[in-house]
């Protein structure tokens, strides 16, 4: 498989009777984006901060990602934490449109 370029695409809606990514193609899709794991039937990552003040401008911008992407994910937030946690319930599993979230909040970092 080629690399795919996550992060420069956008979600779409999944039809229905979409299948879920096959382990295969989810630990091919976590090799791009560095201390995402699959654990639990979610692609998820913990992200550390300086400050609470980091830590919710990190949210904030995640949930801008999720708005602009209608994909939504578990958020768990601690002062100087947040855990992310991707998985397509419509899908029961995961699917593309996680890991293009993921890669953009991974680019979200690196501003």
């Amino acid at each position: 498989m080629n690399t795919i370029r996550l992060g420069e695409r956008s979600c779409r809606p999944l039809p229905a009777g979409t299948a879920p990514l096959a382990q295969v193609q989810i630990e091919a899709r976590l090799a791009q984006l560095p201390g995402w794991e699959y654990r639990d039937g979610a692609i998820s990552k913990t992200f550390a901060f300086g400050s609470y003040a980091d830590t919710i401008a990190f949210v904030n911008g995640v949930a801008t990602i999720a708005q602009h992407e209608d994909h939504h994910p578990e958020m768990l937030v601690g002062y100087d934490r947040c855990r992310v946690a991707y998985c397509t319930h419509s899908i029961g599993g995961i699917s593309e449109n996680d890991f293009i979230c993921a890669a953009r909040i991974e680019a979200l970092c690196r501003i």
